[in-house]
């Protein structure tokens, strides 16, 4: 009788023992469904310290469709958006609560600031907040680099680094002044120039409009216009001085995106890759001069391939002008370190989590 108590003991203990540690873990598990430009957008994470950004991408699924183009050529949402927006969501949202019994406090739903332009926005907020019971938050345009910046850097090293993101139309990023009684300031940072526009801007030089595609006088073009982007690069640089005084740079988008797999072509697993200008400046002579050994690579490296089918060479080698053009016009490079942040798409979710840590500050 009593060997049989202490095995029911036993098993009531470790129920107990397991259900505490799944309790423990769901606590520790964060979600985010983002409306963005091209896609929806889901993740689930699992964080164990937000300040070091040590967290675990559990599961992220993309749902593409082109919004932004939609929204561009109509100035509002269409209909046919609207309900592929609304069921998705739906569907998502309800995945997340059946498999990962995320608390509901942890599950953030937002859309992309492009979705502040639409005329009809009102109508799809009212509608997903009515279907799903939880806030449809629309990314604000303004807001946009601070939530970068929040998101890409570990907290840690806010007091320290700078972030910049080149994105197909813009750079843009910022950094985190350190003011008086524990008070921080965000100080933006943006280039005129993304991959696109970098891109469309050579050929508006391009006289001969037969020669707008040949690929030697892009290059002839490129090598001419930067004059142009270094002198756009130190204005931004010098009207922030306090730049000087950064250890560490982080970088992300699809230009150090498309630098970091077709070059290092490996499955690193680290949330942040370190860089250095010597890789940078192969990985551009490469693309300029030997652009057949990415083709190859593409053929047997998921990655690599879904690089190439997102930019074709013109923009790869627009992107590369960006990025080398931003590292060279860095004082002293060679004393600070560079990283690539690679877990680009779940930034505005971290920047969220922060923003509710008791272990952070972000009151910037």
């Amino acid at each position: 009788m009593l060997k049989r108590n202490k095995f029911h003991i036993l098993i009531l203990l470790f129920l107990n023992l397991f259900f505490s540690i799944n309790s423990f873990s769901q606590k520790n598990l964060y979600a985010g469904i983002e409306v963005g430009r091209r896609a929806i957008k889901v993740s689930v994470i699992e964080v164990n310290n937000i300040r070091k950004a040590d967290y675990k991408i559990i599961s992220f699924t993309t749902d593409r469709l082109n919004f932004a183009e939609h929204i561009a050529n109509t100035g509002e949402i269409p209909q046919e958006d609207m309900n592929k927006i609304s069921v998705t969501v739906v569907d998502q949202l309800k995945k997340i609560r059946e498999e990962h019994k995320i608390p509901e406090e942890h599950i953030f739903i937002v859309a992309a600031p492009v979705f502040a332009s639409a005329r009809n926005i009102d109508v799809l907020t009212k509608k997903i907040t009515s279907l799903t019971n939880k806030n449809f938050d629309v990314m604000n345009v303004e807001e946009e680099a601070k939530i970068l910046v929040k998101g890409a850097m570990p907290p840690v090293d806010y007091p320290n680094a700078l972030l910049l993101d080149i994105g197909a139309q813009t750079t843009k990023g910022g950094y985190i002044d350190e003011l008086e009684d524990n008070k921080l300031a965000f100080i933006p940072l943006e280039l005129d120039f993304g991959t696109m526009t970098l891109t469309d801007a050579v050929k508006k030089t391009v006289a001969n409009p037969n020669q707008v595609n040949d690929l030697s006088t892009y290059q002839e073009k490129s090598f001419d216009f930067n004059p142009i982007l270094r002198k756009k690069v130190k204005e931004m640089l010098d009207t922030n001085p306090l730049l000087l005084k950064k250890d560490k740079i982080y970088l992300s988008g699809g230009a150090v995106w498309a630098f970091a797999t077709l070059y290092y072509n490996e499955n690193v697993k680290e949330h942040y890759i370190t860089l250095s200008m010597e890789d940078v400046l192969n990985y551009d002579a490469i693309l300029k001069n030997n652009f057949s050994k990415f083709n190859t690579l593409a053929q047997t490296n998921k990655e690599a391939a879904r690089v190439l089918s997102t930019y074709d060479q013109k923009y790869l080698i627009s992107a590369n002008n960006i990025l080398v053009s931003l590292l060279e016009g860095i004082p002293n490079l060679e004393t600070k370190k560079v990283y690539f942040v690679k877990e680009g798409q779940v930034t505005w979710l971290i920047s969220y989590i922060a923003d509710r840590s008791k272990k952070v500050n972000t009151n910037f």
